[in-house]
């Protein structure tokens, strides 16, 4: 077993439509527990490594309910707090043919983003703790939340913990607060060795523009200009989706380091059960890759791998394990494993 991954942010409750309906076509919901950290947290700990989660959420029966699941699956819940607060929801409409799915957040006042940035002790919590991985979510909740993780992200820094970041930009999440976005994004990635983020969180983050280049042109330019500007950093990596419909798209994973870039090839994924933590599940592969001392192609070639499978799997988390992985790396299509 590795040391241990430990993941700050908000859970939530997902109810969606079911099936392909419109939301409250039915008038009923499928809830699933999710939220990008935790999302990472659960696939790391189904890909065998010892995972931990630091949150808030409120005492009563949907909090309690949530973080079960979370130790279901094998997360350590020690660092969840029970505070005054409600509990952060979202709705999804699952998209179907050329109609896109599309989410609504309810999380305004949740005990989450009412928690005051001291609530944690970084200090302690991160004790043998090999990584700590937070989205840009987070910051997104709150200025409360913001600052609570630039102060775990400043913690693990002077204790030589490895600091993961997905940018993650929600506009949605931001609301008022979009403006400062940029700034607050930018002063996280200064402690990130390792940051999920194309061209276009880079530019929104940075303010530049690449000019009139091909796309990969951009990518390069935006990662050199990552390498350069964020002190700490050793890696970026991000996936590039193509998207002919709801149900048929295709896939493929880049991982830059400051001297080269490694990517594979693009995955077709036909019938898409559910999209929703796949890039999370993509984030979980990465940190597998680089735990176990994978090469930084291998790495990539798994973490694509990973969040192509997610997308077969129905809620937030991938479920699925390193062998079943590994089976879709080996390109072996079987009908049944018996």
């Amino acid at each position: 077993m590795s040391r241990s991954i430990l993941c700050f942010g908000e859970v939530l409750l997902r109810l969606s439509a079911p099936g392909k309906q419109l939301l409250m076509q039915s008038g009923s919901f499928e809830a699933h527990v999710g939220g990008a950290e935790a999302n990472v947290a659960v696939s790391l700990s189904r890909l065998g490594h010892r995972t931990a989660i630091a949150s808030n959420l409120p005492d009563n029966a949907l909090g309690h309910s949530c973080i079960g699941e979370l130790q279901r699956h094998g997360v350590d819940i020690g660092a969840v707090q029970f505070r005054e607060g409600r509990m952060g929801l979202y709705f999804l409409t699952h998209g179907a043919g050329q109609r896109p799915a599309e989410v609504l957040y309810d999380r305004a006042q949740s005990a989450f983003a009412l928690a005051p940035a001291e609530t944690h002790d970084w200090k302690s919590l991160l004790q043998d703790t090999q990584w700590l991985h937070i989205s840009g979510i987070t910051p997104a909740v709150s200025a409360a939340a913001a600052e609570a993780a630039l102060l775990a992200m400043r913690a693990a820094r002077a204790m030589n913990v490895n600091v993961s970041f997905d940018c993650n930009f929600r506009a949605k999440l931001w609301g008022t607060r979009s403006a400062q976005a940029p700034k607050i994004l930018s002063e996280l990635c200064q402690h990130a060795d390792l940051i999920f983020g194309d061209d276009r969180d880079l530019a929104f983050m940075l303010g530049f523009d690449a000019g009139n280049v091909s796309a990969t042109e951009k990518r390069r330019k935006a990662a050199a200009v990552a390498f350069e500007t964020f002190r700490a950093l050793r890696w970026i990596a991000y996936t590039e989706r193509t998207r002919h419909s709801a149900d048929s798209q295709q896939l493929a994973g880049t991982l830059h380091t400051a001297q080269d870039v490694f990517t594979t090839r693009p995955y077709p994924l036909q019938g898409i059960v559910d999209r929703i933590g796949a890039g999370d599940a993509f984030a979980a592969g990465i940190l597998h890759g680089l735990i176990r001392g994978l090469s930084p192609q291998a790495t990539v070639d798994f973490a694509t791998a990973a969040g192509c499978l997610k997308h077969t799997i129905p809620g937030d988390f991938n479920l699925l394990g390193v062998s079943d992985i590994e089976l879709f790396l080996s390109e072996v299509q079987t009908d049944v494993r018996r």
